[in-house]
């Protein structure tokens, strides 16, 4: 009687955890579609994706490159992370093919990141440091985003 009675919560604790981790975020996706504002964005080309995208191509960023801020410079970990990157701003570049202005603005940034992302590796592969503008530089990035999300809001 004890094993059946555990087996029982057993199931029951697994379907919990697939409602919360799969059912809820899907109905809440699902949701968002009949919003005014998503749906004006989503018929302008701008949506949320393509934001998504963009920040976490950004955060990557941002998040890595402390190892890489002073030599010696491991190269085999900055190749890794310089690909990781690559590969988060071309997935935010495809996100963001539509002609809406706030598609425009997130190539804009990913131009600017994938910029960027060339001065460090250059600086990196001859030895040295990289410039010194680096931040105010992702900070322009950063910007550059938010004013994407913004004109997704507005429906640009």
């Amino acid at each position: 009687m004890d094993l059946s009675r555990i087996v029982k919560w057993v199931v029951i604790l697994a379907l919990l955890f697939v409602v919360w981790k799969y059912v809820i975020p899907w109905v809440k996706d699902e949701g968002s579609g009949f919003d005014k504002s998503s749906s004006a964005s989503k018929s302008s080309g701008g949506d949320q994706s393509c934001i998504a995208s963009a920040e976490r191509a950004s955060n990557t960023w941002g998040s890595g490159l402390g190892r890489f801020v002073n030599p010696p410079y491991d190269l085999g970990a900055w190749s890794n992370f310089r690909g990781d990157v690559d590969a988060k701003i071309n997935a935010a570049d495809a996100d963001c093919s539509c002609g809406a202005e706030s598609c425009q603005k997130v190539k804009n940034a990913m131009s600017e990141l994938r910029s960027l992302v060339g001065d460090f590796d250059t600086a990196i592969r001859n030895g040295s440091s990289p410039g010194q503008d680096a931040v105010q530089r992702q900070e322009q990035i950063d910007r550059q985003i938010d004013d994407a999300r913004e004109l997704v809001r507005a429906g640009k």
